[in-house]
């Protein structure tokens, strides 16, 4: 039992304590039903459920944090043997905890197992019960509400019912989603970093493109990123076959099939590959998940910058117009700081890796200023332009054309990863030398004074302190007259 359902008997000693009676509800259970994995726990407690869990939180030595004071909300985490256990407990929302499963937000999240019942050699299945017939729902896939007020209650759950879709590969009932195309509005009104939270476990699925379509038809993706909706009915050119909004999801399509099975990408450094996807960029959200919004979000720009020039559109400068976007969209949805350079930087270079493919062969400087430019996200925004081309299928499109890009960016790919295995690099020069030698105060021309002495040494046009300095007096005097 203690496998199953870890520090039990701690937690059965402190509720006798306390007087009060504490049930395991919800997705554990679920899960548990369905034979996966889940270390989070949720508990409905009769009351005082805040001192309940701070007293468990000093029992288990775990971390005690506040969720909700007014609706005795309360979370303890624990780190063990390697694993993050997460234990929330919350007040009855009614007076028995009958009722109170009618305020829980799905069917399939109603099962309930008294834990004072629960013994040392107990199994759960014997003692789980099914008051709201959650084991049918459960049995055939279906996420259906439990009320009509469950969803007005926590608006939160109309997001939830697709992230549950994509983590369990369940549909949603039809009249759940006929509520939640009437009243979806109402997800203004919750936290933006709830909502984000509910995203980026569809972001993190294998459903992801079928999911999104899915909140795109019912009207819900619009509420959540409401800047995607300049995308709809914005048409292309004749390398397109999509507009851009449609375009977009099928870019983001053909980076789940990349992520899914990175092997077929034929890449001998799969290891390194799946070890920077998996790469945390902030509250455990993975790149991964990141580089499927940088999909959705790349051709942003387009709408704001489309022009007619003759018979065709251009769409010069998407990518910095697109930048601006979704700066603002990583700030709405609180995304880290990390992430929202990330996302930027996927945005911003996104068609790089198109310029070096319109070479037969890219020049080494041409790569040097590739990867100097995008950085950590040199990988992200390849893969991303990977993504673009496959979901570009116009008449202009050729074969060899596709064939060629994918051969450049899964090459610049490689040669990332070959790169990481080298001797970290020491420049000749740095600002002090500038300084000290040539007087220089620090300004804009320091940057690129140092940019363009990096980029010889790299290109091993010069191996020497004394050359280093020889090139950046004549960058200097150069930057100060011109003439």
């Amino acid at each position: 039992m203690s496998k199953e359902f870890p520090y039990i008997e701690k937690l059965q000693h402190i509720a006798a304590r306390q007087k009060v009676s504490v049930y395991l509800v919800g997705g554990y259970l679920r899960d548990y039903v369905l034979k996966r994995e889940n270390h989070d726990f949720d508990f409905a407690v009769q009351n005082n459920a805040l001192k309940l869990a701070k007293n468990f939180a000093d029992q288990i030595k775990g971390s005690y944090i506040l969720l909700d004071e007014d609706h005795g909300c309360a979370r303890v985490v624990k780190k063990e043997k390697g694993k993050i256990l997460t234990f929330d407990f919350a007040d009855f929302r009614a007076s028995t905890i009958e009722d109170d499963l009618k305020n829980r937000d799905f069917t399939i999240n109603t099962l309930v197992a008294d834990i004072q019942k629960l013994k040392s050699l107990d199994t759960i299945d014997d003692l789980i019960e099914d008051k709201k017939r959650a084991l049918k729902d459960i049995q055939s896939g279906r996420i259906k509400r439990t009320s009509i007020k469950a969803l007005r209650d926590d608006p939160l759950r109309m997001m939830r019912a697709f992230s549950l879709k994509a983590v369990l590969d369940f549909r949603i009932e039809l009249s759940t989603l006929n509520q939640i195309k009437k009243e979806k509005d109402l997800l203004r009104d919750v936290s933006p970093e709830r909502v984000r939270d509910e995203l980026f476990k569809i972001l993190e699925s294998e459903r992801t493109t079928t999911v999104l379509k899915e909140m795109d038809r019912y009207g819900l993706l619009s509420v959540v990123i409401p800047q995607i909706r300049i995308m709809a009915g914005c048409s292309q050119g004749g390398y397109h076959h999509l507009d851009v909004w449609p375009h977009s999801l099928e870019a983001v399509f053909q980076m789940e099939k990349i992520l899914k099975s990175p092997e077929k990408l034929g890449l001998s450094s799969l290891d390194e590959l799946n070890a920077y996807l998996n790469t945390d960029l902030g509250g455990g959200r993975s790149r991964r998940a990141l580089m499927k919004l940088g999909c959705l979000l790349h051709d942003i720009g387009k709408p704001e910058t489309r022009k007619k020039e003759g018979e065709r559109y251009t769409f010069h400068g998407h990518e910095h117009a697109g930048q601006k976007i979704v700066k603002e969209i990583a700030k709405m949805l609180k995304l880290s700081t990390k992430e929202r350079h990330a996302l930027e930087d996927m945005v911003r270079w996104h068609l790089r890796p198109g310029y070096l493919s319109n070479f037969k062969k890219p020049s080494d400087r041409a790569v040097f200023r590739y990867f100097r430019d995008t950085e950590d996200e040199s990988v992200s925004i390849l893969l991303l332009s990977l993504a673009d081309q496959r979901a570009t299928r116009g008449p202009l499109t050729t074969d060899s054309d596709q064939k060629h890009h994918e051969n450049i960016c899964l090459g610049l790919v490689h040669e990332y990863f070959e790169k990481q295995k080298e001797e970290p690099f020491v420049p000749l020069i740095n600002g002090n030398d500038l300084i000290k030698t040539l007087k220089l105060k620090p300004s804009p021309l320091f940057k690129l004074v140092l940019d363009e002495v990096e980029e010889q040494q790299v290109l091993q046009k010069i191996k020497t302190k004394t050359q280093a300095m020889t090139l950046a007096r004549k960058l200097v005097k150069e930057k100060k007259d011109p003439e």
